[in-house]
């Protein structure tokens, strides 16, 4: 599908250019030695692959130069595509046996969970699932306003709470009405914290029960919304709110606007969680499911 490869390669031109656009000087026609693989690990941390990723890399790289006798910097492009796309995992298919499905929508401030939870109903929606949105973000001024107005572009119902009500109270009432209206799947956008904030994280934990007791069973999904832009950092936002409320997704928004995509692949190895949906443009057909091949190819595009 040469088309969806085009938005792959043009979403993730900024983490192409940035770090993997010096491959082709890298990889040249030279005899491959220390220098080599001293840039092409410089070249690694700089795209935001991280230290650990890296070196797990590099090793299994020289592995393969040392076994097959391999001399030229040239065939070493080829290796480390085959190496990176080994490194991720392709998106599990989204199967679920209960009805309605509810999924969580977490993340810090800023990272865009809450356009990403309206073009996720788009999504549903087109898919011709019956989805409701619940707008649990009840501290931003002006949060509910938003995904009600992406809730309006995208031809989504909404529930939403009162500015500086319970987040919890707003939770319970939306999985009550989900259940009532014979809706399939609630995105529930719940508000921005940092994750260094012991009390914001001790709030989530309580939305997190608060589902379960509308719904046995709930959430049935937690997906982390994080901004590509912020590279190694997410990877810290990623084990704190997986410790808290057990993410069992990420999704990686602003992908264009980064050029840091190389976190993805230490999201992976480092954390094991599976990355569901990029976000790759500002329209609500942007947010795409996550392609391995496309998103390797991407990045090392010249």
């Amino acid at each position: 599908m040469p088309d969806l490869f085009s938005r792959w390669k043009s979403g993730l031109s900024r983490s192409s250019k940035a770090a993997f656009g010096r491959l082709a000087s890298l990889f040249g026609a030279t005899e491959i030695n220390a220098q080599t693989w001293d840039e092409l690990e410089s070249l690694l941390i700089q795209a935001d692959l991280g230290l650990e990723t890296t070196e797990s890399v590099l090793a299994s790289l020289r592995n393969v130069v040392q076994t097959r006798g391999i001399t030229r910097s040239a065939d070493l492009r080829s290796l480390l595509e085959i190496e990176l796309r080994r490194r991720l995992d392709a998106s599990p298919a989204l199967e679920f046996s209960s009805k309605p499905v509810i999924i969580l929508l977490v993340g810090v401030n800023g990272s865009g969970k809450t356009t990403t939870a309206a073009k996720l109903g788009r999504r549903f929606t087109d898919e011709g699932k019956r989805v409701l949105l619940v707008a649990a973000d009840t501290f931003r001024a002006a949060a509910v306003d938003q995904l009600q107005v992406w809730a309006e572009r995208v031809g989504v119902p909404i529930v939403a709470g009162q500015m500086g009500s319970d987040p919890g109270a707003v939770v319970y009432d939306g999985i009550q009405s989900a259940i009532s209206r014979g809706v399939d799947l609630v995105l529930v956008d719940t508000a921005g914290r940092l994750h260094t904030r012991y009390n914001l994280m001790e709030e989530l934990k309580k939305v997190y029960r608060v589902a379960g007791k509308a719904l046995s069973g709930a959430p049935h999904a937690v997906w982390l919304v994080l901004d590509a832009t912020t590279g190694q950092n997410a990877l810290v936002q990623a084990r704190a709110f997986k410790t808290a409320v057990n993410v069992t997704g990420v999704i990686l928004a602003k992908l264009d606007s980064s050029a840091r995509g190389g976190m993805a692949f230490a999201i992976q190895s480092e954390l094991g969680l599976p990355i569901l949906f990029a976000g790759l443009g500002e329209k609500a057909e942007d947010l795409t499911p996550f392609d391995p091949d496309a998103f390797v190819k991407g990045i090392l595009a010249e």
